[in-house]
């Protein structure tokens, strides 16, 4: 599946240094920051500086190294914060992709969630 990217999706501003972020990490391949509307105690939203859209497109493009250094970055986050299983009560990883996921931005994205009891992602009966 070919993915078409959107050089105007405000991550890509973010990246480019057009629109100013709480930066919580920065790698050769990655960017984590808050979100500016957090829903929990921890809100991060973690990026790769690569144009990939959706999870499955950077898991089908992105470089060996792209995808170690992300997800590296994830769990140094988790150790930065505290919040690993291990260490802490945990946290959540969402990747919202496309219409029926609720993409909101079109720049693949993780929201990090932590800090409080997250409850169902989905509503069983749903």
């Amino acid at each position: 599946m070919a993915y078409s990217y959107d050089e105007k999706n405000i991550f890509a501003m973010i990246l480019r240094g057009e629109i100013p972020n709480k930066t919580v990490i920065e790698t050769a391949h990655t960017l984590a920051f808050e979100d500016i509307q957090p829903q929990a105690p921890v809100h991060m939203l973690v990026i790769p500086k690569g144009a990939y859209v959706t999870y499955d497109d950077f898991a089908a493009r992105a470089s060996d190294a792209e995808i170690l250094d992300f997800t590296r970055t994830l769990a140094k986050i988790c150790e930065m914060t505290g919040v690993s299983a291990d260490a802490g009560d945990g946290c959540r990883f969402i990747s919202n992709a496309g219409t029926h996921g609720m993409q909101e931005v079109p720049h693949m994205h993780v929201h990090l969630l932590a800090g409080r009891p997250l409850g169902r992602l989905l509503d069983p009966a749903g």
